[in-house]
């Protein structure tokens, strides 16, 4: 490569890193055009300069073969707090100040810039939503492959460049999420770069993969299937010589090898390149400070200098140190980028700031849909006949992706479970996603499946959410139990989708849709590891405008639902089913209308039309539900002048006030239907106290008693996992009986006949290791 290109090259990087220690520590001056004093330094220091000199480095060589080669290309950041980069680059190609116009290409933009960094009003330190060409946030650690993996499925044409960072890479879903090339089809999918960015220390430890061996390194990574290119040193000249070679020799080879799988069918797993990068930690910045070592010391890993507003030598130091990169060079007069440099970026779409694929919603099509109506159930009568509810919606979702077969903008994953959770008819339109070797005997997989298997919550979740951040639908399907292991995850996505809906210009995407099966109440041949409904306490915690749960209570309410949830749009959708057969309840004109509701009495299991009821029997999830009825049931035998309201409830956010939630009911609504002042026995699928929680400001609340899971399970059967957790039809008539005090002693029979069962129940399970006919063939008779 010709000397004047490297050296451009080198002037990008100069003016990057500039821009990156401008954002930390000034707020005014910022070219440096006279001295520099105290008054021009942020009261507060904050950003973290050690990964920013690397990730700088990287992004100017990424533009030179974008431009060489016409690359379509984002950047992923995979290094906790490298926004100083993410937004000196962008703000470098011109991207920046399109999205944020006040942000303005001269000196006055530069001053606006750095201000703005990790100050009140401003932007955070790290590669956030609001930073053009951002689809991952690196505020949590681990997940940048996987994100960048979701990003290249069925993204032929897309590179993703993603920069590990050495601590990073010490997490668990890191290190799983380099196998996602065993799943990389070269054909229809795009492209993963891996950098490993070795820089030697975290904030005050050194990292592990810096510390071993290059032949150690290299065999680890050639045992994950990746073929290393190392690049190493300090001294620039050298180094930018050797990065620019590998990355042209990396690209040829990319080529090479979708020439290969897309013109001559060869479909053999390849070994992808990948680069190992080692460089010293906070390059390009002091030597010493204090007397103690920072460039390439785990010292540099915030703010290098920490007091140049109040320490005189620290202030000089400062200013010698940006100096060092000739701002006088890179801008002009009016504080621009120097037009030769500013042609060392890709154009328009080509940068990776302004790339469509980093702002998925442009991109985004509906899905195409088929009526989920032609999938109901014939409900002839409610509880007559039974069905398992996710084996119905698996002929729905196989239908879905057979309609979206030719646009490839829908995956379904799932941690190994997609059978095991009776999603069985999706394998008549499609199979496992797998370019490991297959066995003679293997079952259901294909180099081009739609589904994405992969024993790892974390990569599952990783790549569902970079697939939506670049513009398509998916499903998560997974044990309920289990799905907590990507609790913090949750939480990321969570809340970049409520400050990307702040955005004006960031689209909105489509929403992320966790179908919960194998749940709480029918994991009783698993036992009490298996047995936790607590993900839906997780899920409400995060931004109303953001979250929903729904708890169908049977299979054309799960239809019904799951089409909602995968027409809308930048939400998060947590829906809970179980996948045994189970009795059936509303046809499929009653359960579009109770769900379209979210909340309902049913008028055929109720018998209070035009009066006041005596108590009202709520139920949320299938389960409480089918135990409500049953409890009903005997309560309208033996106290047939009882008067009982059933309400059962599918969106769980309609318990909340219309205050707090939008779809949250209004207090006049809540109390039309739970009354304000009758006895509610509420049956709900997960821990009790979230009831009370959404319920608390209610006008009823005080006579609101919740049953649900209590930590309490065991390996048991059906029936007695509700016994053990007291949310059993035998318990629930009791809980009215010990609630309606009108009723005197009058029930003393039926109370003392719930309390025999119960204990015929436990000696019938130990004999016979089943539920009593009774319990186990009990049919809905109205």
């Amino acid at each position: 490569m010709e000397n004047a290109q490297l050296q451009a090259i080198d002037a990008y990087w100069r003016a990057a890193n500039y821009l990156s220690v401008g954002q930390m520590y000034l707020l005014g001056n910022p070219l440096l055009r006279e001295p520099l004093q105290p008054a021009h330094i942020k009261k507060m220091l904050l950003g973290h300069w050690g990964t920013t000199p690397g990730q700088n480095f990287i992004y100017a060589h990424l533009n030179r073969i974008i431009n060489a080669y016409d690359l379509n290309m984002i950047y992923v950041a995979g290094p906790g707090h490298g926004g100083p980069a993410m937004v000196a680059n962008t703000y470098l190609e011109g991207t920046y100040s399109e999205y944020y116009p006040a942000i303005s290409q001269d000196e006055q933009g530069l001053q606006k810039l750095f201000k703005q960094f990790s100050f009140p009003g401003g932007i955070p330190s790290h590669v956030s939503p609001e930073c053009p060409g951002s689809i991952h946030e690196g505020g949590e650690l681990g997940y940048s492959l996987s994100h960048a993996f979701g990003a290249v499925f069925d993204n032929p044409d897309l590179v993703v460049a993603c920069v590990v960072g050495d601590g990073e890479a010490e997490t668990g879903p890191l290190a799983t999420a380099w196998h996602s090339n065993k799943f990389l089809n070269p054909v229809n999918d795009g492209v993963v770069l891996p950098i490993l960015h070795l820089n030697g220390y975290k904030i005050a430890n050194p990292t592990v993969l810096a510390r071993i061996s290059d032949e150690e390194l290299h065999s680890l990574m050639r045992g994950y299937g990746w073929e290393p290119y190392m690049v190493s040193g300090s001294d620039h000249e050298q180094m930018h010589h050797d990065m620019a070679a590998v990355l042209d020799t990396i690209v040829q080879r990319i080529q090479e090898i979708q020439q290969q799988a897309r013109e001559h069918h060869n479909m053999e797993r390849p070994m992808w390149p990948m680069i190992i990068l080692r460089s010293p930690k906070g390059w390009t910045g002091p030597l010493m400070v204090n007397g103690l070592p920072v460039e390439g010391s785990f010292r540099a890993h915030q703010v290098p200098i920490p007091d140049p507003a109040g320490n005189a030598e620290q202030l000089n130091q400062l200013e010698e140190w940006m100096k060092s990169y000739r701002p006088w060079e890179l801008f002009d007069e009016n504080g621009k980028l120097q037009q030769w440099l500013q042609e060392q970026a890709p154009k328009g779409l080509r940068r990776m700031g302004a790339n469509p694929h980093a702002n998925g919603g442009i991109l985004l099509k509906d899905l195409r849909m088929p009526d989920f109506r032609d999938y109901a159930f014939d409900v002839q009568q409610p509880g007559k006949d039974k069905a398992s509810d996710t084996t119905v919606l698996g002929t729905f979702l196989r239908d879905v992706v057979k309609a979206n077969l030719s646009s490839r903008n829908f995956r379904i994953f799932g941690p190994d479970e997609t059978l095991s959770n009776k999603l069985n008819a999706v394998f008549e339109a499609t199979s496992r996603q797998w370019m490991a070797k297959i066995e003679e005997h293997d079952e259901l997989l294909a180099t081009d499946g739609r589904v994405m298997e992969v024993l790892s919550e974390h990569q599952c979740e990783g790549w569902l959410e970079g697939y939506l951040l670049t513009g398509r639908h998916g499903l998560f399907n997974s044990y309920e139990a289990f799905i907590h292991i990507i609790d913090s995850m949750f939480n990321q996505h969570a809340k970049w989708l409520k400050v990307t809906a702040e955005i004006s210009w960031r689209i909105r995407i489509a929403s992320l849709n966790y179908l919960l099966a194998s749940h709480v109440w029918r994991q009783d041949h698993n036992g009490f590891t298996h047995q936790d409904p607590g993900f839906i306490d997780h899920v409400v915690n995060k931004k109303s405008s953001i979250v929903r749960v729904y708890l169908p209570p049977d299979a054309n309410c799960l239809l019904s639902v799951m089409d909602h949830c995968l027409r809308s749009r930048h939400y998060v959708n947590v829906t809970i089913a179980g996948k045994h057969p189970a009795p059936q309840w509303l046809t499929m004109d009653q359960a579009i209308l109770h769900c379209t509701k979210g909340i309902g009495i049913w008028g055929w299991a109720s018998n209070d039309d035009g009066d006041e009821p005596d108590v009202v029997m709520a139920c949320a999830g299938d389960v409480p539900t089918l135990e409500t009825l049953a409890a009903v049931s005997i309560l309208r035998e033996k106290i047939p002048a009882l008067k009982i309201r059933v309400i059962n409830v599918v969106d769980l956010m309609k318990l909340q006030s219309s205050s707090e939630h939008p779809h949250g009911l209004d207090d006049a609504a809540f109390d039309l239907l739970f009354t304000a002042t009758r006895p509610v026995i509420f049956a709900f699928h997960g821990y009790p106290w979230l009831i009370h929680r959404l319920t608390y400001k209610r006008t009823n609340h005080r006579n609101i008693h919740v049953r649900g899971y209590k930590e309490e399970g065991t390996i048991t059967t059906p029936f007695d996992m509700t016994v053990l957790n007291e949310m059993d039809r035998f318990s629930l008539v009791q809980d009215v009986i010990e609630r309606l005090p009108q009723l005197g002693t009058s029930c003393a029979y039926l109370k003392q006949e719930m309390q025999d069962t119960l204990i015929r129940h436990r000696n019938y399970i130990k004999e016979h290791g089943q539920d009593m006919p009774e319990v186990a063939d009990w049919v809905w008779k109205g």
